[in-house]
Parts: C-alpha cells; structure tokens; sequence
C-alpha cells in the first residue's frame, strides 16, 4: 500500500487513466464493428465510408496511449485490405 503522497497521488492517476483508456478501447472496438458488419453484409460504400471514420479513431486511440502504435496501424491496414477486397 501506498505510504507516501506521490504514491498516492500516482495511484489515482492511475484509476484515472485506466477508466479513460477503457473508454478510449471501447469507442475504437464500436467503430471497427460497423466496419465489420459492413464488410459481412457486402456493403461497399458503407463499409468504405466507415473506414474513413475508424481509421482517425484508431490513430488516436493509439496517440493517447490507449492502443499501441503499431497495433492500430495493423488494424487499419487489414480492415483497409478487406473493404478494399469487397469493392473490387
């Protein structure tokens, strides 16, 4: 347990950061979904237009320090592979 304030206080940065970051992780679960289900309804231009809003989502989250870097950029560029696959 903590015995000292900067322990203290660095515990409820702590609590802090780990309810945002799991908001953050959240959010970016929700968008990939709907290009998920886009993508498994054959939906082009849905799918597409989702992409354009999920790829700003994960680079922030990974900004933030929610996700890690290349985590996010691998996320993007997969869901990236698989919308484009559907439109050609």
């Amino acid at each position: 347990m903590a015995n000292n304030r900067q322990a203290k206080k660095r515990i409820r940065q702590t609590a802090t950061r780990t309810v945002v970051n799991g908001a953050r992780r959240s959010r970016v679960r929700s968008f990939v979904r709907q290009v998920e289900d886009a993508i498994s309804k054959g939906d082009s231009a849905a799918a597409q237009a989702a992409l354009k809003v999920v790829e700003p989502e994960l680079m922030r989250g990974a900004q933030k320090g929610a996700l890690k870097k290349r985590a996010a950029s691998r996320k993007v560029s997969r869901l990236t592979i698989r919308v484009n696959a559907l439109g050609a």
